[in-house]
């Protein structure tokens, strides 16, 4: 059976509550814009929000969840809601990592080692890095966080022939200087993809982002200058976290 249109001609009859999660949601929005609530700020709780404009909690949580999907704010864990900073500016097609480039802008990177194994390589690795079926790949999973906020989770596969002993080095501070530091790996070229993706799994858990939400998926292959495979990276971002900007030169 179809909806009745309500007597103003705005649609269907529910819409009414829809106005009030909207209005809720443009009213935010606009303390955000104004910057009466700056980044960091913490908003009021659910239950203030209830009071103060008389709405159900149902009602209170729908305009959240669309703020917090155009990025526009974030949630802590027993914590509450927060308004989200400034997105990190990341240009992937530099091998620069992740702890110089955050630091570069004004901002405080830690890096978390979630697990590190040696596997074997699976016919996909095997392909990727020029090795046979069965050698020995290091596979590290990380969670990087700005400003104290995870937005970024990793998986990587370096060649352990050309790192033999990576696992036993602090995978909690900057890979890149670790490679170059200690087996004089440098990256000459990248080949990288990049699609939305929504975050689900470990990756929404671990980002502590409710299941679904959207974010950012990069896969990159890392060369280094005789053309050897050295590391297959995945990027897993919060969307509200990131911003492409990519350097390119015209020849």
């Amino acid at each position: 059976m179809e909806k009745a249109a309500d007597t103003n001609g705005t649609g269907p009859t529910e819409s009414a509550e829809s106005r009030q999660y909207l209005g809720l949601r443009d009213g935010i929005a606009s303390r955000i814009s104004t910057g009466d609530l700056k980044p960091g700020d913490k908003l009021p709780s659910e239950r203030q929000l209830q009071g103060e404009f008389g709405l159900a909690r149902g009602t209170i949580r729908e305009a959240l969840f669309l703020l917090e999907a155009e990025g526009a704010i974030f949630r802590r864990d027993r914590s509450g809601w927060y308004v989200s900073p400034p997105p990190v500016v990341y240009d992937p097609t530099r091998w620069e990592g992740f702890m110089s480039y955050v630091e570069a802008q004004g901002r405080v990177p830690t890096t978390f080692t979630i697990s590190t194994a040696t596997i074997p390589a699976d016919p996909l690795l095997s392909d990727i890095f020029s090795r046979p079926l069965g050698a020995p790949l290091h596979h590290i999973r990380r969670l990087r966080s700005v400003d104290g906020r995870a937005v970024l989770v990793e998986k990587l596969v370096v060649d352990a022939a050309i790192t033999p002993g990576l696992l036993d080095f602090d995978l909690n501070t900057s890979l890149t200087a670790i490679l170059k530091r200690n087996f004089g790996i440098t990256v000459a070229r990248n080949q990288i993809s990049m699609q939305p993706c929504a975050l689900t799994g470990d990756e929404a858990v671990d980002l502590r982002q409710k299941s679904g939400l959207p974010g950012l998926a990069l896969q990159r292959v890392s060369y280094d200058g005789h053309g050897r495979v050295v590391e297959y990276d995945h990027e897993y971002w919060r969307h509200d976290a990131v911003q492409i900007t990519v350097d390119l030169r015209v020849r």
